[in-house]
Order: structure tokens, then C-alpha cells, then sequence
């Protein structure tokens, strides 16, 4: 967060975390100490005042215009920016400039975008981040119809103009397996619910479209259950602890014939949790 001077969000984890109980004492004092820091350093940014919040709930909102004008201004001063853009996305290695690219090709009305965009999509082994990232692009632009590329070693197909925007826009079906953790977690494990929001939003990002994907939306319960129980036990081992694997699937109703079907789905939160986050 300190890294893309997201300072109120770094701001709001350590005062989360300094509620939470069980922790060794050095943990509070270091976050405390780096709170103090932050709130010295960046004040306007722990403002909390009702009329604040308004204001930045109104930048917000025109966020997406700005967004737009830049875009088309700097297209206007310069012929080639477009091309520019896409040499940053395609040809450079994957950083924030990558995703700032990507969100400014958005707003360009420039077709040959599109062709080059869905062309790199299918043709390169991309990371499944960056591939939604693009997916979401091509949405913004307004393409439509089905591309059929490969995430990982799976071929799938995706409705463009189905992509989900923000987190809010998944099917509930996604959104009740976060709140099937929260339900066990929220009270006495608030730390692990915490980061399981976290990374659930990335997984499911990096997932989109595949096997796993769909299995997250059939209609059954037994699903619901079975991914919220490796949510649960892929966050514990992230965050250095362990878990016990028959507590866990107890605490889920994981029974004995979904064991397989759960350990399943906890090798792929755990496969993206050691080369996914990595390669963001």
C-alpha cells in the first residue's frame, strides 16, 4: 500500500489490526509506531470528517471523466500515444505502470486497440491478473462477443461484456462463500477474515472463467462450503499459522465424500497464494 502511496488504506489496516487480539506485543508496538508515522507524515489523508468523506466520494465519482479527458488530450497532443501504451502493456515487464496503461487505453477510441489487445490475450502466456486486468479493459471499451484464450494450462471462453468491473459485480454466489468465512471467522479470528477478503477478490480474479470458477457458481451449498473451508485454511497458513484440517471441515460441514473436492480446491488457492501474489 506505502508502495502506491495508498496511505488512508495502510492507515485503515493498522488501526484494524491494532483491535485485534492474540498478537505478540512487539507486532502493536511496531504498528503503532508506523500509524503515528503515517498520521504525522500524510495528516489529510486520516481526516475522517463526514464533509471529507463527501468530497472524496464526489472526486470519485468524476474520477472516470478525468480519466477520459486525459486520455483523449494526450491522444490529441500526440498521434502515436496510443501505440505507446500498448508497447508499456505488452513489452514491458508487469508493473503499476502496466495496469495505469491499460486503464488509459480504455478511454481511447483508437479500433486497432481492440484487435491488438485480444490478439496478445490469446496469443501470450500472460499472468492471470494481467488477463483479467485485460479483460476488464476490453469491457470498458465496449467489445462484445466471446474470446477464447487459455489461463494457465485451461482453455476457456469468456463473455466480454459479462466481465465484472468491481468486486461487487461478481454473482452472489461469490460473494456467499465470503460470507460463509465471515460467519466463522469474523468474531474470534478478525485478523484472518481481514486478509480472506483480501485475497478471496484476487483469487477470483486470477480463477475467472475457469473450472474452478464455475464450480464456485453451481447452485449447492456443498460448493459454498467446501470453497470457503480452503479460504479459510489457505489464509491461516499464509498468515504463519496452521490449521487443523478435520477442525476446519467440521466447522464447514465439508463431509468425508467432498474431501477430495475440497483438496482440490485448497492446492489452487495455494498455488496461486505462492506464484500468483508473487507475480503481480
Amino acid at each position: 500500500m506505502l508502495e502506491n502511496e495508498r496511505y488512508g488504506e495502510a492507515m485503515d489496516l493498522l488501526r484494524f489490526l491494532l483491535q485485534c487480539q492474540g498478537q505478540e506485543e512487539r507486532h502493536y508496538d511496531e504498528w503503532r509506531a508506523l500509524l503515528e508515522w503515517l498520521e504525522a507524515a500524510f495528516p489529510h489523508y486520516g481526516e475522517d470528517l463526514p464533509e471529507v468523506r463527501e468530497e472524496r466520494e464526489e472526486e470519485e465519482i468524476s474520477e472516470e471523466d478525468m480519466a477520459r479527458q486525459h486520455a483523449r488530450s494526450k491522444l490529441e497532443q500526440d498521434d502515436g500515444y496510443a501505440d505507446k501504451l500498448l508497447r508499456t502493456v505488452m513489452e514491458e515487464p508487469l508493473s503499476e505502470q502496466t495496469m495505469l496503461a491499460l486503464e488509459q487505453l480504455a478511454y481511447l477510441d483508437r479500433p486497432e486497440i481492440d484487435d491488438s489487445l485480444t490478439g496478445w490475450l490469446k496469443d501470450k502466456t500472460l499472468h492471470p491478473l494481467l488477463q483479467f486486468r485485460v479483460l476488464q479493459t476490453l469491457r470498458r471499451r465496449g467489445v462484445q462477443g466471446i474470446i477464447a484464450f487459455t489461463r494457465g494450462e485451461e482453455p476457456v471462453e469468456v463473455e466480454i461484456d459479462t466481465v465484472p468491473l468491481r468486486p461487487e459485480d461478481f454473482p452472489i454466489q461469490i460473494v456467499q462463500i465470503l460470507e460463509r468465512v465471515a460467519d466463522q471467522t469474523e468474531v474470534h479470528e478478525p485478523t484472518l477474515f481481514y486478509f480472506a477478503q483480501e485475497l478471496w477478490i484476487q483469487y477470483v480474479m486470477a480463477v475467472y472463467g475457469t473450472r474452478d470458477y464455475l464450480s464456485m457458481l453451481e447452485e449447492n451449498d456443498s460448493m459454498t462450503d467446501i470453497w470457503a473451508a480452503a479460504l479459510h485454511m489457505t489464509v491461516a497458513d499464509s498468515l504463519g499459522g496452521s490449521h487443523d484440517e478435520e477442525d476446519t471441515r467440521s466447522m464447514y460441514a465439508v463431509t468425508g465424500a467432498m474431501r477430495f473436492r475440497l483438496e482440490q480446491a485448497y492446492r489452487s488457492m495455494k498455488q496461486f497464494v505462492s506464484a500468483g501474489l508473487d507475480g503481480q
